[in-house]
This record gives structure tokens, C-alpha cells and sequence, in this order.
């Protein structure tokens, strides 16, 4: 029997049949769209975020890393503690013991020198007040140093600006129970090395080192931090001024009672 000629009606439904399953095909092999990624976060994003300084014991710190890890340590806003700076020379070294006390960027510094001199500073908001012993007399000025540069201590910029290829050894260690970040760096021309632990917990530094020919030449250690019993007295001046005012844990409390 021959074949059966096809009709126009025929041919155009085969064609829309045709058209139909070409268009399916398309579809499923089409590229999935693109996903968009959030914007990164800006430095003021990143600035005001809160870092929790117990998830840096999870990163894993080494000579690469440590720059990077340490700069986003968040440290206290409001802290107390003692630093003992020793300091060693041909001939002869001293001593200075530094009652620190901060709140807020403002620093309350009790310095007792190698002599016995007492020198008082208070500096916040870009000012400096100092003044010896019990003289009511003040010495006011500007001031663009660190909170550390103030403290007389090795800083935190120290750290960050050296470069990577200085550092020797970087990793975590705990000195006298206090779980530290340890950052050494490589003898630089004139022999130096230097040495610093920056507590995990506190993000201060709490003890550091410099040596010369294998001999110390500088030394610092603050290993105990409170965090309470800053107040006004602490930047006050001798005249009775009041230079900035803390707020503390019992004024916060009684303000939530009364609201």
C-alpha cells in the first residue's frame, strides 16, 4: 500500500510540535542565574563590630598570619593594672613601676621612675596633663601618642608594621596561666630582637622583651587586668578639675532601675 501523502493541517501541527519540544530543550539547558554576593563590609562595619577575643583561640596563628589575627583583638574600654618596665644598660638598670588606668580612650598613668620620682599623667581626647609628686602644678599640652607609647611599653603597632618576612616565630603560649599570642622577631641589623605576649583574653599586652646580643635590654610584664574600680578620681587634677567621668557598673545599674 503506498505511503499517504501529508496534509497542510499535518505538516503545520508537526511543526508546532516540533517548535514545542525545541523550546523545552533550550530551557533546560539554560545557566543557572548568578548568584550575587553581599558587599564586603567597610572598615567602619568591621570597626564597630565586637570581636570575640576567645574565637582567635580556634584561628591557627603563624609567622604569616599573627599581623592579622592580633589587629582584630578587641581590647577593654574600661581597665586597671600595674606595669613593671625594666630597662638594663651597660653599667647599670632600672626599674619603673606604671599604675595604668583607662576608660573610654582616656588613660590615668602613676608612673614611679628608677630615681623614685612620681610622675602623673591623664591624657583622652587628645590632650595631656602631667605633674609630679604632690605639686599642684600641671604641664598641659596636645598629645598624639599611643595609650602604649604612653605607657612606655613596646605597642601593638610595633607588631603590625613589622614587616612579614621579620617575624621568626608566632604562635600561642600561656605565660604564667595567662593564654597568650607569642610573636618573635628575626635579629634585625644592629642584633635586635624582640619579643611580645599579647594576652588572648584582655587583648593587652602583657609582657614583651628586647635583646641584644642575646642579652635583655628592656623588659615589661602586666599579666593581671581588672576591669572594675575606675572612676572620676582617676582623671582628675590636683585643683579638683574633673577631666572625664566613667561610667560605672553601679551608675549603670541604678540608671536601668529607674528607667
Amino acid at each position: 500500500m503506498g505511503k499517504q501523502k501529508m496534509t497542510p493541517v499535518s505538516i503545520a501541527c508537526m511543526l508546532i510540535i516540533l517548535l514545542v519540544v525545541a523550546f523545552m530543550v533550550r530551557g533546560s539547558l539554560r545557566q543557572p542565574e548568578k548568584i550575587v554576593l553581599p558587599p564586603e563590609p567597610s572598615a567602619s562595619d568591621a570597626t564597630d563590630a565586637v570581636i570575640d577575643n576567645e574565637a582567635v583561640n580556634r584561628v591557627e596563628v603563624r609567622p604569616d598570619t599573627v599581623q592579622s589575627v592580633i589587629a582584630v583583638l578587641a581590647r577593654p574600654s574600661v581597665y586597671a593594672r600595674t606595669i613593671t618596665v625594666e630597662r638594663y644598660w651597660s653599667g647599670g638598670s632600672g626599674v619603673s613601676v606604671i599604675t595604668a588606668a583607662a576608660a573610654d580612650g582616656w588613660l590615668r598613668l602613676d608612673v614611679t621612675e628608677p630615681d623614685g620620682q612620681l610622675r602623673h599623667i591623664i591624657t583622652g581626647d587628645g590632650s595631656v596633663s602631667v605633674w609630679y609628686g604632690s605639686s599642684r602644678k600641671v604641664y598641659s599640652g596636645a598629645s598624639a601618642l599611643t595609650q602604649d607609647a604612653e605607657q612606655g611599653i613596646l605597642t601593638y603597632e610595633d607588631i603590625l608594621a613589622l614587616p612579614a618576612e621579620h617575624i621568626a616565630t608566632a604562635d600561642y603560649r600561656a605565660l604564667e596561666g595567662v593564654n597568650c599570642i607569642y610573636v618573635e622577631t628575626a635579629p634585625d641589623e644592629a642584633g635586635y630582637v624582640e619579643r611580645y605576649w599579647v594576652s588572648v583574653d584582655s587583648g593587652l599586652l602583657a609582657a614583651a622583651e628586647r635583646e641584644q646580643a642575646g642579652s635583655v635590654v628592656y623588659r615589661m610584664a602586666a599579666l593581671t587586668v581588672s576591669y572594675d574600680g575606675v572612676d572620676a578620681e582617676d582623671f582628675t587634677l590636683p585643683d579638683g578639675t574633673v577631666l572625664y567621668e566613667p561610667v560605672t557598673a553601679a551608675q549603670t545599674t541604678k540608671e536601668s532601675e529607674n528607667d
